[in-house]
């Protein structure tokens, strides 16, 4: 399929199947960093993402446009799996394809966490016959590489949620939004009405002009958030009291007119 057909059955997939009450929902993404990556981040929030590469000098390559691409679109790296790793045979550890590319993703973008899996057989063979390596041989040393990537993976998707959650908040004694950036020490305070303004919705402006249709006036200088939701990793979907919710982009909050430093209204 051509990629306006792929995106228009990415986005029927994600918001018209029924999946059901999901813990996690895992999505396998093919190589690269074409249109399928595009609409998925773009369509999704996304809460983590796993990269998988090979020993390869130039599979990094590839691997670092795939890093940079979930970092322009705010979806954070937590492990990285280098597969076809190695072999034993005749009580040694061969390398076929060289050393290092897994642990060159890690030490150039930070990514903490690296899984090692070897070019086996039985690994091959198990996602063929249905029948996963964890399953088939549970304490084998492939399946606790699995395990262990599974407990990384659901640590750091809990800790980015707990960031995430907390990133912004309305205090109501103060009538201010809180913001505190994920991954960031910028914490700061805005008031309701001017992030209320600077919605930059088809609502709020139009499109094929830019201009402003929310007037200055038509906001209330008293007027209060009635919810705060996290959107992802990137924005948060803010509910007004005429019903309106407003897509707030960490982005954007960071670049608006500040109430007053955090450090003044705590004192």
């Amino acid at each position: 399929m051509r990629g306006p057909m792929v995106s228009g059955v990415i986005n029927q997939l994600l918001t018209t199947a029924e999946w059901g009450e999901l813990d996690y929902l895992v999505i396998d993404m093919p190589p690269g960093t074409g249109d399928i990556q595009l609409t998925l981040c773009q369509v999704a929030p996304l809460t983590a993402a796993v990269i998988v590469t090979t020993p390869q000098k130039l599979a990094f390559i590839d691997v670092a446009k795939g890093v940079r691409m979930f970092s322009k679109l705010k979806v954070p790296c937590v492990a990285v799996v280098e597969n076809m790793c190695y072999f034993d045979a005749d009580g040694k550890r061969y390398y076929p394809f060289g050393k290092g590319s897994g642990a060159q993703v890690v030490q150039q973008f930070g990514i903490p966490h690296l899984f090692d899996l070897p070019i086996r057989p039985t690994l091959s063979a198990s996602g063929d016959s249905g029948i996963p390596e964890v399953v088939a041989d549970p304490q084998g040393e492939v399946a606790k590489t699995f395990q262990n990537l599974g407990i990384c993976v659901v640590q750091q998707c809990a800790k980015i949620r707990q960031q995430v959650s907390t990133a912004i908040s309305y205090d109501k004694s103060i009538k201010a939004i809180r913001v505190r950036v994920p991954d960031s020490d910028d914490e700061f305070f805005l008031h309701p009405a001017t992030v209320r303004r600077n919605d930059r919705s088809a609502q709020s402006v139009d499109e094929w002009t830019g201009e402003q249709k929310l007037l200055y006036g038509d906001v209330p200088e008293d007027i209060e958030p009635e919810d705060i939701r996290p959107m992802g990793n990137y924005a948060v979907s803010i509910t007004w009291p005429d019903g309106f919710s407003q897509i707030a982009p960490y982005d954007q909050l960071q670049s608006m007119e500040r109430l007053v430093d955090a450090p003044f209204l705590r004192s």
